[in-house]
């Protein structure tokens, strides 16, 4: 019989210190492995992750739609716009996109403009709001992809005079107009594309 000292305890795994064979991995080093593993697929993954910023609205994909059935995505009432589109069927344009007036009478309190031409990134000042996903009923693989972007504005409101009233004066309002002074307003970027493997 051997004696106790000839045997040693490494992770677990009891073994004489002269054997012939090598220790057996432990269960301790394959778990550490797979730890290590992780960690490093999540620092590579880490710099996509944050250039992806998260929209303010949370939303599922929608319901697929059928081509040619014309259907509401969003409407945007500070720019008195709503946002639609239909799949067309057509393999060089499957998606028609348009921006649509929700009313003659409505005052935009919000400007609307394109988020190519206006840059619309977290880098440029701008708050990604919302994405719309719009799967195709005719072609699972693809699917529209509406992105709203938000530029806040910091404008206040007028001084309180010395009745505890804020006014604003039309003589001083146009001279600040013509002056280019008028405060900012808060400004949506929409841009759509189209995702996906076209069907055959």
């Amino acid at each position: 019989m051997k004696n106790p000292t000839d045997y040693r305890i490494d992770e677990g795994v009891v073994q004489p210190s002269r054997a012939s064979l090598p220790p057996v991995l432990s269960l301790t080093g394959i778990f550490m492995s797979r730890i290590a593993a992780f960690i490093l697929a999540l620092l590579l993954a880490a710099p996509a992750l944050a250039s992806e910023p998260t929209p303010e609205i949370a939303r599922v994909v929608a319901p697929p739609q059928k081509t040619g059935v014309l259907h509401g995505l969003r409407t945007i009432p500070e720019a008195c716009t709503r946002l639609q589109g239909e799949f067309t069927g057509d393999a060089a344009a499957p998606y028609r996109f348009a921006v649509v007036r929700t009313s003659a009478t409505c005052q935009p309190r919000a400007q609307l403009m394109d988020a190519g031409k206006a840059k619309a990134s977290v880098a440029n000042g701008w708050i990604l709001n919302d994405r719309i996903r719009v799967p195709s009923a005719a072609c699972s693989s693809q699917q529209a992809v509406v992105t709203v972007w938000r530029r806040p504005a910091n404008a206040k409101p007028p001084a309180l005079d010395a009745q505890g009233r804020a006014r604003i004066y039309l003589e001083e309002a146009v001279g600040q107009a013509k002056a280019g002074k008028l405060a900012a307003i808060p400004a949506y970027a929409v841009s759509m594309a189209v995702q996906g493997a076209a069907c055959r």
